[in-house]
């Protein structure tokens, strides 16, 4: 057999798997989460969000919405600097991302079933 042959052997048997791949995955909700960044907001949008009395005071005070704090959860950037990952019950992150020209910092208790919002700073 000549290597045009062989090669077009492979290439054909590589086309017919690219299309059973993309038959078997294409209604599966499949996603590569590897960074720690996306493994820590999945992680938390996966949980139940509770809002702690200081964070619904200040919600309502400068006017936050839900969609806002969901917005933040799902897109931000975990700053692990500022972050108390070390505890064993619940650690502690610090969210932040810049919506509409401002940055909103949340601080998220994330423990084994809940999610508690302890914080929000705006600068």
């Amino acid at each position: 057999m000549k290597l045009i042959q062989r090669v077009g052997y492979y290439l054909g048997g590589f086309a017919i798997g690219l299309i059973f791949l993309a038959f078997f995955l294409s209604g599966k909700r499949a996603s590569c989460s590897y960074s720690p960044n996306a493994r820590v907001l999945k992680n938390i949008g996966i949980k139940p969000l509770k809002y702690s009395d200081e964070a619904l005071s200040y919600m309502n005070e400068k006017t936050l919405d839900t969609s806002t704090i969901n917005t933040v959860l799902r897109k931000g950037n975990v700053n692990f600097s500022l972050s108390n990952t070390s505890l064993d019950s619940c650690k502690v992150y610090v969210i932040e991302e810049d919506v509409e020209d401002v940055e909103i910092l949340l601080t998220v208790e994330n423990c084994d079933s809940l999610a508690t919002l302890k914080n929000i700073r705006i600068k």
